[in-house]
Order: structure tokens, then C-alpha cells, then sequence
């Protein structure tokens, strides 16, 4: 008999100690700890979308709408000249609106890069420093763009007058179809 033959010996009652440990241990089903359905990723896209909401990205997903089917839909349903003249009004109060916050968000992130300059500055960052830097000259840029975007939306002119044209020519256009169709298709 060997000396590590006391691990490997048979139970006086018969049963293998490895038995009375499997035995002793229920089955777990496979589920409780696999999980076998992807994860989804909508997470890391709304990170990504939010990132750029408050930026110039605001003010230009609000000029890229399509105003013309807008003005079309809208003439539509009521196709009085005043409802074209308050819809117009209401279109430049949204612009205004988005301008200003787009103008809002980037000045108080300019002001959270400008306390973050001065900080990493003292405590002797130079790179970091420097990366806010260009982010803070990026932030001034655009918040140039939106203000040359506001003077042109006043005096009517430029990419903000651009929103105005399209719902007037959809609005026209919609008149339009109303006359072709009650109109213009009869016969006498």
C-alpha cells in the first residue's frame, strides 16, 4: 500500500468518494449561466447620437428637413395665404430657437474647456492642454458658423432662408394641386 493509496481506496461502505460527490451535486441547467442571445448594440449608438445632438449638428439636422412636402401636406389641409404667412413666422421662431441653442450649448462648453485649460495648465499638462486647445478653436468655428447662419436667417438670405423658400414653393405647389384637381379636370 502506497502512501497516497487513502484518496484512491473504496469507501468501507462501498461507494467511490467521487460518487458521493456527484451524487451530492445537482444538475444546473445550461441557461442559468449562458446566455444565448446577442446582446443588443443600441447602446453604444445612443451614446454616439447624443454626443452631437447639442452641437452645430442640431442646427443643421433642422435645415436639412424636407420643409417643401411640409408646405405641400400642409396647403392641403388648409390652403388659406395667412396659414402660409403664420406657418412662415412659426418656421423662423424654430430656426431662432435651435440657433439659440446651439449658440447656448457651445458657449458654456467653451467655458467648461476654458476652466479645463487653466487647470491642466497649473498642474502642467502641456498635451492636454494643447488637445483642449484645438477643441476650444473647433467650438469657436462653429459657434462663428451659427452666428453667420442667425445674421443671414434675419436679413432673409443664406442656408436659414433656404427652409423658407422650400415651404413656400411646397405651399404653392400644394395650392396648385388643389386648383389642377377641382378646377383644371373638369369639363363644361
Amino acid at each position: 500500500m502506497g502512501l497516497f493509496d487513502i484518496f484512491n481506496r473504496q469507501r468501507q461502505n462501498g461507494h467511490n468518494h467521487a460518487m458521493a460527490i456527484e451524487n451530492a451535486i445537482p444538475d444546473i441547467p445550461e441557461e442559468t449561466f449562458i446566455e444565448k442571445e446577442k446582446p443588443e448594440k443600441e447602446q453604444t449608438e445612443e451614446k454616439a447620437v447624443t454626443a452631437s445632438i447639442g452641437g452645430i449638428h442640431l442646427l443643421y439636422d433642422f435645415l436639412d428637413k424636407n420643409y417643401e412636402s411640409k408646405g405641400y401636406n400642409d396647403a392641403l389641409i388648409n390652403p388659406d395665404t395667412t396659414h402660409l404667412e403664420q406657418n412662415v413666422i412659426a418656421l423662423k421662431n424654430d430656426l431662432e430657437r435651435s440657433i439659440r441653442k446651439v449658440k447656448t450649448f457651445y458657449e458654456d462648453f467653451i467655458k467648461q474647456i476654458n476652466f479645463h485649460i487653466t487647470s491642466r495648465s497649473r498642474s502642467g499638462m502641456v498635451d492636454t492642454v494643447e488637445e483642449l486647445t484645438v477643441k476650444k478653436e473647433i467650438a469657436e468655428n462653429h459657434i462663428k458658423q451659427v452666428k453667420e447662419i442667425e445674421e443671414q436667417s434675419k436679413l432673409n438670405e443664406g442656408v436659414g432662408h433656404g427652409i423658407i423658400i422650400s415651404y413656400t414653393r411646397g405651399f404653392r405647389n400644394g395650392l396648385a394641386a388643389i386648383s389642377s384637381h377641382i378646377i383644371l379636370n373638369k369639363n363644361f
